[in-house]
């Protein structure tokens, strides 16, 4: 068994996966880490590694905490990958997007695979039929378009994602609606239909806290999973045990 830990700015996402499929699963906040931690050790005693990434500098002593239940292996730009990374800066790729390379290198060998991380940013990254990663694309995520248009204006209220009516907005809510998440989508398709006309038989998959409410929305054929990246830091910690 492996624990796989996902560490954000403020929740962690903790998933313990046997023979590749997830057990059991929870999201804590990133102060209750080792305490949740040693939960899931005691229950799952058969849990031997534990992989850990994160976008926080996680504390020393948390990290020695981990490795008095498991063997601890912290995701970096040393960790070894079974693909080919041709980014050009590696040094500052980001480890969430090094597992979703992983996760989209292992959900369909030897094919082009386009991985879209709808969280904060949305990020793009591909995976070829040759297994070489090329990088991929940053933008803002939905509700940073939101906080933006109300931190840098000075009347625009700031509003949750909500579906808009119509393509028509007839008040200065339902015309934000309609700016973000239509802008959003025709972005997604947009880019989704570029990197197609590029690269032959290409799968899709969509991911991410936003993917559920966006992938009903894109005309493109995509694969929606909600736990990609845990995946795809499961694949990584297996790569790396041999």
């Amino acid at each position: 068994m492996n624990l796989i830990i996902d560490a954000g700015n403020t929740f962690v996402k903790l998933a313990v996966f046997e023979n590749g499929a997830i057990v059991h699963d929870i999201r804590v906040e990133l102060a209750d880490l080792v305490k949740k931690a040693k939960v899931i050790y005691h229950e799952y005693p058969q849990i031997e590694w534990t992989m850990v990434s994160s976008v926080v500098s996680l504390e020393k002593t948390d990290l020695k905490a981990l490795t008095v239940f498991s063997k601890v292996h912290v995701l970096g730009h040393g960790t070894k990958t079974p693909f080919e990374n041709k980014y050009a800066t590696p040094e500052t790729l980001g480890v969430d997007r090094i597992a979703l390379a992983a996760g989209a290198f292992y959900f369909k060998p030897h094919c082009n695979v386009l991985v879209i991380d709808a969280g904060t940013c949305i990020t793009y990254d591909l995976i070829t039929e040759n297994g070489e990663y090329l990088g991929g694309t940053i933008s803002p995520g939905l509700q940073m378009r939101y906080n933006a248009l109300h931190q840098q204006t000075s009347k625009l209220p700031l509003l949750n994602p909500k579906d808009p009516k119509g393509l028509i907005g007839n008040t200065t809510e339902s015309s934000i609606h309609s700016g973000v998440v239509n802008g959003i989508c025709t972005e997604l398709d947009g880019v989704i239909d570029q990197y197609r006309m590029e690269f032959k038989d290409l799968t899709v998959i969509l991911t991410g806290g936003d993917n559920q409410f966006l992938s009903k929305r894109l005309k493109n054929t995509i694969f929606a999973f909600s736990n990609f990246l845990l995946k795809g830091l499961n694949n990584l910690l297996d790569y790396n045990k041999r």
